[in-house]
């Protein structure tokens, strides 16, 4: 990835392969920054484990129809005891019921989401002992002083639910920047399976990052 994107034209001055001030980069190296964030959000009543599995949450009346990004939780953990021994848990986020979060794109502009209707209870941390996407990025772009984070607009519902652990763990959030999704001629996302189309393949048939960039 790090070798396409230089390919392309991209540069930038901290990172993986470059180091920074803000080492390390990779996430497998960042695990004591995770577990402190999600002591710090039991210590405050943010998390409760959660024994409930994918499937069990779409089997739940209150799951949502296909195509939504993560099946409503139904709070079936709630306000349970800690598992016992052997018991394989999450640690999910309690949303505040009925909050409007609301948030001004660069991109969409004004945003509002419900908690508790728009999205539930969501994992911060994995049974496998692996911090969840949504508490990974948002321990991140903290620690290295992100102030803008530009992404897909398949992610705004994420954004309220990060804004929440932004909050949760006194950390100030950077703006956030939206963009429409990279499809193909019917509309459809574009995916791993559209190999013929990655920047690999692509610098393969002999195109230049020239060419790709004025096309585009």
């Amino acid at each position: 990835m790090i070798e396409d994107l230089r390919w392309f034209g991209f540069e930038w001055q901290e990172g993986p392969d470059i180091g920074g001030p803000f080492a390390p980069y990779s996430q497998s190296e960042r695990f004591a920054f995770y577990r402190a964030a999600l002591e710090q959000l039991k210590v405050a009543g943010h998390v409760f484990p959660c024994t409930c599995s994918r499937q069990d949450v779409l089997r739940a009346a209150a799951a949502p129809h296909p195509g939504e990004d993560e099946p409503l939780y139904p709070g079936t953990c709630r306000g349970k005891p800690l598992p016992g021994p052997n018991i394989r848990y999450h640690w999910r986020f309690r949303v505040p019921e009925g909050e409007i979060v609301r948030f001004s794109d660069g991109l969409q502009g004004p945003q509002e989401f419900v908690s508790g209707k728009d999205f539930g209870d969501f994992v911060v941390w994995r049974h496998d002992d692996v911090p969840a996407y949504q508490l990974a990025v948002v321990v991140d772009d903290a620690a290295m002083r992100i102030t803008e984070v530009v992404r897909g607009e398949d992610l705004l519902k994420s954004t309220a639910r990060q804004l929440l652990l932004y909050r949760a763990l006194g950390l100030e959030p950077p703006a956030f920047c939206h963009c429409p999704l990279v499809t193909d001629e019917n509309g459809v996302r574009l995916a791993k399976r559209h190999e013929a189309l990655s920047l690999r393949a692509l610098r393969a048939s002999g195109a230049t990052p020239e060419s790709l960039r004025a096309n585009w």
